[in-house]
């Protein structure tokens, strides 16, 4: 008896081993042969390239940026959800993965019941009798994946999850690229407080030497009070630059995962210059812009959910099969007369839907087209980003020179202004004209540097925040998040 029910077992085993052989190489796929969507691009770039330094924001020699960074990289919060959202993906590819195997289940009961005397045929019926029955059944059910409608599923699920990896990447690379704008323009209210803290003392040794010139009755109260009025003007400026460095600081605070009560940045005015923007071929950019990836990655999970609602058509087949074992005694169960099993096939078909697969193939059709515009849309978004930030550089470049130039000119206008006042040729009010000048200028000058540490920024998200084709979600990351 034991070696029947081995042998049965046997014959059960073959059955669904060759029946997901079958399953496995006869099956075919129905998905479009996906051809990643062509895209118009220009031979290069308008702009010359050096070297990479690693990571992107040390090219700025800034200690202070660099821990930012790491901090940000690590303890930001929208980058953990983002990281939340790839793990989910990355677990509904094991749940479309466990279509390829047949599903198996047991259920042991013990059921006890009175049969009806009444029903028995039998004059005089018998007495009532009650029975125990203890089941302990094995049920497997899978199906066939002739179709590929599983294969797509978990195709779509994967370009999916991969997709998701480069939406964790770019949500990275954006909140970096804001770390670093953020600690500049920091810088930049930084440097604009040591201008005007550098002009109340000019005007405050203006004011000393206007006091004298009042005492011995060559100046006059009114030069007194301009020198006083712009004092307080500057002292004003000065003040009122600090709420928006605390906002900064603030922003900052949030950007690396801290409280912004418990956050502080010295001061530090802005030294750092741009630096050299390194440049490639618009191809490469293809394949390390995050966001533009995921688009791709979108396309092909698009072309592969055709491949699933068109196997909607065909027939499901779906193997059934059971074993175990059925006794009315609890010490015979395992026996070999109570051993039981079943095997066979079933093979379902939609006659009539009222159009439902057609209109289902036909949404997978125009969500695929949409998804190939908008990936064309989100390249030739990136391309002009680089090419507007590359004429930002080149122009800001040209006007920094100019407005350089005119700082010169404001700070030779101040000297002569005060030669010509004390020599008594000109007034007060000179001087002041001369002051504010100079101190406009320098401020505008600030700005433009501002400007360019931000724009060269901006160009390095833009081309992806690397120049040697490698991903924004870089190996150390994937390891440091687990």
């Amino acid at each position: 008896m034991k070696l029947e029910i081995s042998t049965l077992k046997t014959k059960i085993i073959v059955i669904f081993v060759a029946s997901t052989c079958l399953g496995l190489f006869a099956g075919c796929s129905f998905a479009p042969r996906y051809v990643k969507p062509d895209i118009q691009t220009p031979a290069t770039f308008k702009g010359l390239a050096p070297e990479q330094t690693e990571g992107w924001w040390k090219i700025f020699n800034e200690p202070e940026l660099n821990s930012l960074e790491d901090q940000a990289t690590f303890s930001n919060q929208s980058i953990a959800a983002a990281y939340s959202n790839f793990m989910a993906a990355r677990a509904v590819v094991k749940q479309s993965r466990s279509g390829y195997f047949p599903t198996i289940s047991a259920a042991p009961s013990i059921s006890r019941s009175q049969q009806s005397s009444l029903l028995s045929q039998i004059n005089p019926p018998p007495a009532p009798f009650t029975v125990t029955e203890y089941s302990m059944p094995f049920d497997a059910s899978w199906e066939l994946d002739f179709w590929g409608r599983v294969r797509n599923t978990v195709a779509a699920s994967s370009l999916e999850a991969q997709a998701t990896l480069d939406d964790l990447g770019n949500v990275r690379l954006i909140v970096q690229a804001e770390v670093a704008m953020d600690y500049f323009q920091l810088q930049t209210i930084d440097a604009q407080k040591e201008i005007l803290d550098s002009s109340v003392l000019a005007y405050q040794e203006s004011l000393t030497m206007t006091r004298v010139q009042y005492d011995a009755g060559i100046a006059s109260d009114q030069d007194v009070a301009q020198d006083e009025t712009q004092i307080n003007i500057e002292r004003a400026q000065a003040t009122d630059l600090g709420i928006q460095r605390a906002q900064l600081e603030h922003a900052i605070a949030t950007l690396v995962g801290k409280p912004a009560s418990s956050f502080s940045i010295v001061l530090n005015p802005l030294a750092a210059k741009p630096a050299p923007i390194p440049l490639s071929v618009p191809s490469q950019l293809l394949e390390r812009r995050p966001d533009v990836v995921a688009a791709e990655r979108r396309v092909a999970e698009a072309n592969a959910q055709i491949g699933v609602a068109r196997a909607a058509y065909f027939p499901a087949v779906t193997l059934d099969g059971s074993m175990g074992f059925l006794s009315t005694s609890i010490g015979k169960l395992f026996s070999g007369p109570s051993f039981v099993w079943s095997i066979g096939s079933t093979l379902s078909q939609t006659i009539f839907d009222g159009g439902k697969r057609k209109a289902i193939t036909e949404q997978a059709q125009a969500m695929y087209q949409g998804t190939v515009a908008n990936y064309r849309q989100i390249v030739l978004t990136a391309f002009q980003e680089v090419e507007d930030n590359l004429a930002i550089l080149q122009i800001l470049s040209k006007e920094l020179q100019q407005q350089n130039a005119a700082v010169a000119s404001a700070q030779r206008y101040v000297t002569f202004a005060n030669e010509r006042c004390k020599s008594g040729m000109d007034s007060y009010l000179t001087v002041v004209t001369a002051q504010i000048t100079l101190l406009t200028t320098q401020r505008t000058a600030m700005n433009l540097r501002m400007q360019q540490m931000t724009t060269s920024v901006q160009l390095i998200k833009s081309l992806g925040g690397g120049w040697d084709g490698s991903s924004a979600l870089s190996e150390d990351y994937r390891k440091k998040r687990g």
